[in-house]
């Protein structure tokens, strides 16, 4: 990733530590997190901040959500020129049964889903459940 400010400036928005803290937070990380995840990493921080955050980056198209079945949603950041758009930039989603994490299966895209008339789709969240590489070769 480009070096997170100038990145962050690409976005349209305004830099800050914590913005930045988190943004290298979600990059590091391989899964996808939660909200009291990213509170326990900066235990410290306002929690309003930190929700006010991962909200600006989604609005921004830097992370999306996945609602992986568990009841909680998970945050991982978008791929480089995503757009979050229906037509092009869905994928699947992978959430292990024994570890519970729940990666983003960029290479596996979700082929354009048709709807019958009169319906408008508004987002599609695909997520395939099993057991995980890391499990799987334990």
């Amino acid at each position: 990733m480009q070096g997170v400010e100038a990145f962050l400036e690409s976005k349209s928005i305004r830099v800050t530590a914590m913005r930045i803290l988190i943004c290298n937070f979600l990059a590091e990380k391989k899964e996808a997190v939660t909200l009291s995840d990213i509170e326990n990493a900066f235990d410290k921080a306002d929690r309003t901040t930190l929700y006010r955050t991962i909200k600006t980056f989604e609005d921004k198209e830097i992370v999306h959500q996945i609602d992986d079945g568990t009841g909680v949603t998970k945050y991982a950041l978008c791929e480089p020129n995503c757009h979050c758009d229906l037509e092009t930039d869905l994928h699947l989603h992978f959430h292990c049964t024994q570890c519970t994490s729940t990666v983003c299966l960029t290479d596996h895209k979700i082929p354009k889903i048709k709807v019958p008339k009169g319906y408008v789709a508004e987002h599609v969240n695909l997520v395939v459940k099993g057991i995980c590489d890391k499990c799987n070769a334990n």
